[in-house]
């Protein structure tokens, strides 16, 4: 999509409903430049038949106004919205909303589902004509790869370079603390793990989310289990839910939207996108549902993701997007983008 229609998009998702007139000169004073009534025409026409948007009423009466499928699906613009500090920014809900959960279905389109398929043909294909040496050595490349993103998400201020020394080696980095250096090497157990025990995860219990939680926590002062206090997140006002009783609540319908959801990549997103949001324990969420998203999909023969080249602060954004307006549509971006390099990258 060009920056022109992106532009058209983000007024009119913004604006909830447009003439052309509107459209036309939000265009002409954005870009600075003449463009033609009749290129915005056929701009707004590519938009609708993309399915982006949909019109109103007829000849001079005629208005446009975004398709929103799902509540979960509405865009939002990520620099306009996080341009305000968290305390500015009007919150769709700052507590917990169970309903979340009756709009789960139907996140991915199935041209998007059907993209991912072809893509994920050539990974299948590829470790069948790669040597079991070429495999394992992409393989320990991708667990070197997530074990520092994902920790670097986390504020890990190892280099990528000190990561795989720290992993292969087992040297740490002089400059950098011991729970900097566990939490990589926890990673890495609980990767090596799922890459082991790979068909555990073709169907998923609290056991198994908590067993994979411990290996992620371990020697770093957090207690495992379901947490009984309350707890903030940094950057939003959004509020987890308080309650032990709620959150195992919480978590069982999660363990059922996965399991009754058939398509390995949704499930995949469903766990980053809902633990994050439940946090269900003390410390350790984010890391524990990127890990648990990865046996999902190695357990249908999925590439996994290692987010390598994800922007820290944008992943930061889009779960943040999720907690305060329930919109997925930026996350669901960046989790396509990176299976999609994988793929690419390591296979």
């Amino acid at each position: 999509m060009s920056k022109r229609l992106k532009a058209i998009l983000d007024f009119i998702s913004v604006q909830k409903i447009a003439t052309t007139s509107d459209v036309h000169r939000y265009i002409v004073e954005k870009f600075q430049e003449k463009i033609a009534r009749i290129t915005i025409i056929r701009d707004i026409d590519f938009l609708i038949h993309s399915g982006f948007i949909k019109k109103q009423g007829q000849a001079r009466n005629v208005k446009y106004c975004p398709i929103i499928t799902n509540p979960l699906l509405e865009y939002f613009n990520v620099d306009d919205y996080f341009r305000n500090d968290c305390d500015d920014r009007v919150i769709k809900n700052k507590n917990f909303r169970f309903d979340v959960f009756d709009h789960l279905a139907g996140l991915f389109t199935d041209g998007e589902l059907d993209e991912i398929c072809v893509i994920n043909e050539k990974f299948r294909n590829n470790l069948k004509k790669f040597s079991p040496t070429i495999v394992k050595k992409e393989f320990e490349r991708l667990i070197i790869e997530f074990s520092w993103k994902s920790s670097h998400i986390e504020g890990n201020t190892y280099s990528l370079l000190d990561t795989e020394r720290l992993i292969k080696e087992n040297i740490k980095a002089g400059n950098h603390s011991r729970e900097e250096s566990i939490m990589i090497l926890n990673h890495k157990c609980a990767l090596d793990y799922i890459f082991q025990n790979a068909s555990n995860y073709k169907r998923i219990t609290l056991a198994k989310i908590e067993e994979l939680h411990e290996i992620v926590i371990d020697n770093l002062g957090i207690h495992a289990g379901l947490r009984s206090s309350a707890v903030g997140v940094v950057g939003t006002n959004y509020k987890p839910l308080d309650n032990i009783h709620q959150i195992r609540d919480a978590m069982h319908e999660l363990i059922k939207t996965i399991n009754r959801t058939t398509n390995p990549l949704e499930k995949a997103f469903t766990v980053v996108l809902m633990i994050s949001y439940i946090q269900p324990f003390e410390d350790g969420n984010k890391r524990t549902s990127r890990i648990l998203a990865n046996a999902i999909l190695l357990a249908n023969d999925y590439c996994p993701l290692s987010y390598r080249s994800i922007d820290e602060v944008e992943y930061k954004k889009a779960i943040i997007l999720f907690y305060e307006q329930n919109s997925v549509s930026y996350l669901k971006k960046l989790f396509i983008e990176q299976f999609k390099q994988a793929v690419d990258k390591y296979f």
